[in-house]
């Protein structure tokens, strides 16, 4: 671990590959699991706000899901995230004509319906951020049905902090992230 201004960084988001692999594991991510994807409290607001402009892009069962549970809900461990569909998929989730899960926001997003990409959890994945009372945790999320990822990553050699750029500088800007390239590369020559 490592600290740079108020995270703590592991080093495995330096030293693992990741390059999501849609094609393998079908957005698998965003249908397994326990819980919804975590969301921080401004994303509540947003959710509620986009939610006109996003439900046409939804299925009828995450439009429900919403509409019974409310545009996110408070989870098992007290914290914010997305509602699910029969406690599986995110109640955000579309699939795609050959199964594949995609965010419904963020298709409402690419079609300009809204200027919002989706909750920064999902952007981040595979890192996951907890926030401390003093510093914030910037961890790597290992996970089995992220294995083609793992492997795709390794063939194209994009370590995990490069394939989140966009999402880490969106979470914590653009100064810190040159100071993250900074640390990986000294890290690296080691």
């Amino acid at each position: 671990m490592f600290q740079l201004g108020k995270t703590i960084v592991s080093e495995e988001i330096i030293e693992n590959d990741f390059v999501c692999n849609l094609s393998a594991c079908k957005g698998t991510c965003c249908v397994d699991g326990n819980a919804g994807a975590p969301l921080d409290e401004d994303e509540t607001e947003i959710l509620v706000d986009i939610y006109s402009k996003v439900k046409p892009y939804l299925r009828k069962e995450g439009i429900d899901a919403i509409e019974e549970q409310g545009a996110f809900i408070k989870g098992e461990d007290d914290e914010w995230e997305t509602p699910l569909v029969n406690d599986s998929e995110c109640a955000y989730v579309v699939f795609s004509e050959n199964g594949t899960a995609k965010c419904g926001i963020e298709e409402a997003y690419n079609d300009g319906a809204i200027n919002w990409k989706k909750p920064v959890s999902c952007h981040l994945y595979p890192i996951r951020i907890r926030e401390y009372t003093e510093l914030t945790a910037v961890n790597y999320h290992k996970w089995s049905i992220c294995d083609p990822a793992c492997a795709l990553g390794e063939e194209l050699q994009v370590p995990i902090y490069k394939f989140v750029k966009e999402a880490l500088i969106r979470k914590f800007g653009e100064a810190w992230y040159k100071e993250l390239e900074e640390v990986a590369e000294e890290h690296t020559k080691q």
